[in-house]
C-alpha cells in the first residue's frame, strides 16, 4: 500500500487499485510582501551566489512575507542548470523562514510541468505561471495538467501578454483547488475587486505591477504583492500602517516612494536600475544585466542616486 500525492488530494493505492480519496489542505495561507529578487550577475556574466545570498538575507531581514522567482530575476535568461542553481541557492539560503514562490511558466504545458517539477523538487514552495495564449478551455486544462503534476498550489499569472478574466480565474480556483493563487497586473485595479468578488473567497489575490499600484491593489482587496526587490523595507512599512488602519499615513509613505518606484519602472532600463539600487545598498557588487538589454544613461543613474539618497536607504 502507498500514498500518492496530487495537488490537493491524496490517492491510497493498493495492487493499482485506489482505496480511498483522502483530501490533505492546500497552503491558502500565504500574504503580504512577495518580493521579487532580481538574479545577480559577476563580471564574466555568471550567476554570483554570494550576491544572491546576500540578497536573500537582506528581504527577509526587512520583513518580507516570502520571496519570488520570476521575470524581474531574468529567469528566462538562465539555462536549466542555471535555473537550478538560483533555485537551490534561494531555498537552501532562506532555510525554511518564508515561503519561496517561483514562476514556471512556459509556452507549452510539458515544459511547464517539467519546469513546476523540477522547482518542487528543488524545494518551492508554490510556483507562478503565465498561461501560454489559448482558449479559456485551454486555460483550464493547461493549469489542471500542471495542478495534477505537483502538490504545491499554484499563483496564476494575470499579465497583458497572458491575461486571465478574473470571471476565468475564479472558475479555475473552484474548479482546481491548488490554484488558488493570482498575481493580478493587467490592467485597471477593477480587474482585482472584480477577481476578489468572482473569487468568493476561493481566489487569493496578490497584486504586481513593481508595487507601483500599492494602495490602490490593497483597496480593491488584493492581500498581498509583489514588487521588485530593492526597497523591501519601504514597502513593508506601507503594508503594516495600512493593515492597521492608519491610511494617512500608509499613502504619506506610499507617496515618499514613488520617484523610487517611476525611477524603477520605466523606460526599457529598469533592470539595470533596480540593480543599482541593490549595489548602492550594499548587496550587490555589480549591476549587469544579461544581453540584450538597454543601458541607463547616466543622468538616469545621478537622478536615481539622488533619489535613493532622499528616501535614506543608500548604504
Amino acid at each position: 500500500m502507498f500514498f500518492q500525492y496530487r495537488c490537493s488530494v491524496r490517492y491510497q493505492w493498493w495492487q493499482g487499485h485506489v482505496l480511498a480519496v483522502l483530501d490533505t489542505p492546500v497552503d491558502r495561507s500565504m500574504r503580504g510582501l512577495y518580493p521579487i529578487l532580481a538574479t545577480p550577475f559577476d563580471s564574466n556574466d555568471q550567476v554570483d551566489v554570494e550576491d544572491l545570498q546576500r540578497e536573500v538575507d537582506f528581504v527577509i531581514d526587512k520583513g518580507v512575507h516570502g520571496i519570488g522567482i520570476a521575470n524581474a530575476s531574468e529567469i528566462y535568461k538562465l539555462s536549466e542548470a542555471e535555473r537550478d542553481l538560483v533555485i537551490q541557492t534561494v531555498v537552501s539560503q532562506n532555510r525554511g523562514r518564508v515561503p519561496v514562490v517561483v514562476n514556471t511558466g512556459a509556452p507549452s504545458t510539458v515544459v511547464t510541468i517539467q519546469y513546476s517539477r523540477r522547482a518542487e523538487e528543488l524545494g518551492a514552495d508554490a510556483v507562478m505561471i503565465v498561461p501560454p495564449g489559448s482558449s479559456s478551455e485551454g486555460t483550464k486544462q493547461h493549469f489542471r495538467s500542471v495542478a495534477e503534476a505537483v502538490s504545491v498550489p499554484i499563483f496564476m499569472q494575470d499579465v497583458p501578454t497572458g491575461p486571465i478574466p478574473p470571471t476565468l480565474a475564479a472558475e479555475i480556483a473552484h474548479d482546481i483547488p491548488s490554484a488558488c493563487y493570482i498575481k493580478s497586473e493587467a490592467g485597471p485595479q477593477s480587474r482585482i475587486a472584480e477577481a476578489v468578488a468572482a473569487g468568493k473567497g476561493k481566489l487569493i489575490v496578490f497584486g504586481g505591477a513593481s508595487g507601483s499600484m500599492l494602495l490602490e491593489e490593497l483597496r480593491s482587496g488584493a492581500v498581498g504583492t509583489m514588487p521588485h526587490a530593492v526597497a523591501p523595507d519601504l514597502f513593508r512599512g506601507v503594508l503594516d500602517l495600512y493593515n492597521a488602519g492608519d491610511y494617512e499615513a500608509a499613502e504619506s509613505t506610499f507617496n515618499a516612494m514613488t520617484p523610487l518606484l517611476r525611477a524603477q519602472g520605466n523606460g526599457p532600463t529598469p533592470l539595470y536600475l533596480i540593480k543599482e539600487v541593490l549595489r548602492m545598498r550594499g548587496i550587490f557588487t555589480t549591476n549587469n544585466v544579461r544581453q540584450p538589454a538597454v543601458q541607463p544613461n547616466q543622468k538616469d543613474y545621478r537622478d536615481l542616486r539622488t533619489t535613493v539618497e532622499k528616501l535614506g536607504i543608500a548604504g
